[in-house]
């Protein structure tokens, strides 16, 4: 299991890897070049491809969908708790404690673990998430009018075609499928070797407090998708995979987050790399009692 889990998380840690050689050897890198490209065309892309092809009826979705927009909701609230633990500002820590990386380390987790049929709830906790993190992310982000930027935010539309195409079981052309999927292609790595940039300049005492929040808030999100769902009466696959995906390491679209606002983003570059890393430990005894 762990040789299979480490498989999904190698390309995490190369990609990271490379952004944080990348400048250690004095290269240049353009971090608001890169961050308006995956923000405006890459992560759009990412969104339709990755779910306008996804099989899952719409009474499922729904109940689903609705136990993971609970936990997101209580885990903002726990985003206070945390920040004044850590003494952060309640700003910097509400992203990270929302939103786990249910996208490109959770899903494989999830169709490892659980097969297809498990596949399309993993899927319905990632559209939550990231309905949440491009529409309230995107306006706390903002530093201007929040509805105009969020106007502006191309994912938010992505998302609402790939709903559209879910639940009305339709498919893109096929020329745009392909289309889309080839450009989606760079955005998971640009991401990734940003984050590298940003932790080429961590400090130790960053790295300390990443450990400390990674070890609250993962029990605790844990422990909060186990008592909705159980409330909720989920399936218990579908329970499984709440627990599982919102237990996931901070995601790294947080990072990007944080760089677009001007909000200590070295920091929270540190909480994805150290919830990352944990994760090696932690996800093979969740898995041993999920399965």
């Amino acid at each position: 299991m762990f040789a299979q889990l480490f498989a999904v998380m190698a390309p995490v840690l190369a990609g990271a890897g490379l952004g944080f050689t990348w400048i250690r050897l004095g290269h240049d890198y353009p971090v608001a070049f890169v961050t308006r490209l995956v923000f405006n065309i890459g992560t759009p892309a990412l969104v339709l491809a990755s779910l306008s092809g996804a099989e899952i009826d719409a009474g499922s979705f729904g109940r689903t969908m609705l136990a993971a927009a609970l936990v997101i909701t209580t885990m903002a609230g726990a985003a206070f708790v945390l920040a004044r633990l850590l003494r952060k500002d309640w700003r910097v820590m509400l992203a990270p404690s929302m939103y786990p990386n249910t996208g490109n380390m959770g899903l494989p987790v999830v169709l490892y673990a659980f097969g297809e049929a498990g596949f399309a709830f993993g899927i319905t906790v990632m559209v939550t998430v990231s309905l949440f993190q491009f529409t309230l992310g995107t306006m706390l982000a903002s530093r201007g009018n929040p509805l105009k930027s969020l106007a502006k935010t191309p994912t938010v539309y992505a998302i609402l075609i790939s709903l559209s195409l879910l639940l009305t079981d339709t498919e893109l052309p096929l020329w745009l499928a392909n289309s889309v999927d080839l450009i989606s292609g760079f955005t998971v790595p640009l991401m990734l070797i940003t984050l590298g940039v940003s932790l080429a300049s961590i400090q130790v005492r960053s790295l300390r407090s990443g450990i400390g929040f990674s070890l609250l808030r993962i029990p605790l999100a844990a422990l909060t998708a186990w008592g909705i769902g159980s409330l909720l009466a989920l399936p218990p696959m579908a329970h499984g995979i709440l627990i599982l995906q919102m237990s996931m390491p901070v995601a790294v679209f947080n990072y990007l987050f944080a760089q677009r606002a001007k909000r200590e983003p070295e920091y929270v570059a540190s909480l994805v790399f150290c919830s990352t890393l944990l994760s090696l430990i932690y996800l093979p005894i969740l898995l041993a009692i999920l399965m």
